[in-house]
């Protein structure tokens, strides 16, 4: 049993900004593991911080906790125009895996948001809570225990899915189910579909298709990933999820690229090459996925 003195301790090192920032992620997913009020409110009270990679990752473990207590803060950090726009969409998408209707109004509200990401987010939102009003309950669990944005689509054929995945005529949501399909369709095959979805469609898009890239793991999608991260073109939102993705990955040859832009000009993409060089070594270990592995109070 974890006492409350402890998981202040956790809670103490994530707000701590004189920590690296990798310690302080690892506290982050130790109190995600950890559950309950008191780990909501410490991962709560870091939305003040100047790290947007850190907010945006706080509010993904609020909405992966599927804590009912996390609806306000998640609200406050939607509304709030000073948080940047990759921290709102972040909570916007919290609201929807944690799945409670009583946020549909206000998710329905910034689905016109100006911020593009934003909206996009928060239409995907109040269509995942609607199909789950439809349906009467949750999708079949993740293979990777993970809440997603959207179902997996029900077909399973590769060539299928990258078809609806690349057809920009069919809807975000449908777009976003055949991702997860092919995410758990898994293998080679589906990894090269998914890599294809990294030079299409909107910002938020491309960002998803790199974090499913991440989850999946497969060493086929590395020279995409890094391609797409060396693109000072591309959106700092899609270059930081890049870069998390390929020290998801592991593998040698994304060493160097991670190295590369670790000094990079836009602070999330560095800050993003700085933790996934730590979830290199994490993946590199005798361990279970970065996330997963955390979720365990640190000795």
């Amino acid at each position: 049993m974890v006492t409350e003195q402890e998981v202040e301790a956790v809670g103490r090192t994530l707000l701590d900004t004189a920590q690296p920032l990798p310690a302080r992620f690892r506290a982050l997913f130790t109190l995600r593991g950890l559950g309950g009020a008191a780990a909501v409110r410490w991962i709560g009270r870091g939305f003040g911080d100047s790290s947007a990679l850190l907010k945006h990752e706080l509010a993904y473990c609020l909405g992966q906790m599927r804590e009912a207590a996390a609806i306000p803060v998640l609200l406050r950090v939607l509304q709030d125009p000073r948080q940047e726009p990759m921290v709102r969409h972040e909570a916007g998408e919290a609201l929807g895996a944690i799945g409670n209707p009583e946020v549909l109004d206000v998710l329905k509200r910034y689905s016109g948001d100006p911020v593009i990401e934003v909206a996009e987010t928060c239409q995907l939102a109040v269509q995942r809570l609607q199909w789950l009003q439809e349906h009467g309950e949750e999708p079949g669990a993740s293979p990777y225990l993970s809440v997603d944005p959207a179902p997996p689509a029900e077909e399973t054929d590769v060539a299928k899915l990258r078809e609806t995945l690349l057809d920009e005529s069919r809807s975000l949501f449908d777009r976003y189910r055949a991702m997860f399909a092919l995410r758990n369709v898994g293998g080679r095959e589906a990894a090269l579909a998914l890599v294809e979805g990294l030079r299409g469609g909107s910002a938020l898009f491309r960002h998803e298709i790199a974090y499913v890239l991440g989850q999946l793991q497969d060493e086929a999608s590395v020279p995409g990933l890094a391609a797409t991260l060396r693109s000072r073109a591309e959106s700092p939102m899609v270059r930081h999820e890049c870069a998390e993705a390929l020290g998801a990955i592991a593998h040698e040859s994304c060493l160097e690229t991670l190295r590369a832009f670790a000094g990079d000009d836009e602070r999330v993409v560095r800050e993003s090459c700085e933790v996934a060089l730590d979830m290199y070594d994490y993946e590199r270990g005798p361990h279970f996925q970065y996330a997963d592995g955390l979720c365990k109070l640190q000795a």
